[in-house]
């Protein structure tokens, strides 16, 4: 939900430099598909909704499958820039990922300040909620885990890791820069 803002804000800044949603779909990007594959696994292990993860067994197997597969993407396009910068949030998220056996460590702070008590209260609960651990003492990487919050009066409002920071800033990076080539060499 985090990398929604993000999606706004790059196609804004992107807008707001003469750009051109055309020139995304001029762009000759590799492997897009594995994108698609990525999220279709991610939305059946995030915890979405106040009833938790469509599949809830496999989820730290499938967390990894997801990310393998976004690596993928970045490795074949990882001459973009903007590109570049998800692929170093990614990694971030995967270090955090790995250290806790396939699971993001989550903060119950961040997530109640991101209005979602039901996933708090699961997290506190069971330890491990879909693809998330309870950030404790316990677990590793803490920087790296769902620390952040999106709080929520905002639409969307989630808790976020510094590499979906990054993720996010990657997005912003790559609509800013990509939707205005073309037109900025034509107007010369």
């Amino acid at each position: 939900m985090f990398l929604l803002w993000a999606l706004v804000i790059g196609l804004a800044i992107g807008f707001l430099r003469h750009g051109d949603l055309g020139n995304l779909a001029r762009l000759k990007l590799n492997g897009v598909w594995l994108i698609f594959a990525a999220l279709l696994i991610q939305v059946l292990i995030f915890p979405l909704g106040p009833n938790g993860p469509i599949v809830r067994s496999g989820t730290a197997i499938l967390h990894f499958v997801s990310y393998a597969l976004l690596i993928g993407f970045i490795g074949l396009n990882r001459k973009q820039f903007g590109i570049l910068v998800m692929g170093i949030g990614l990694l971030l998220n995967i270090l955090a990922i790995s250290a806790n056996g396939g699971y993001m460590p989550a903060s119950a702070v961040a997530l109640r300040h991101a209005g979602m008590e039901q996933t708090a209260i699961a997290l506190e609960q069971e330890l491990h909620h879909g693809n998330t651990v309870l950030m404790s003492k316990d677990t590793r990487l803490n920087l790296l885990g769902d620390r952040f919050s999106v709080p929520a009066t905002v639409p969307l409002a989630t808790a976020f890791s510094t590499g979906d920071i990054l993720l996010a800033l990657g997005v912003i990076i790559f609509l800013a820069t990509e939707m205005p080539r073309g037109t900025e060499r034509s107007s010369d």
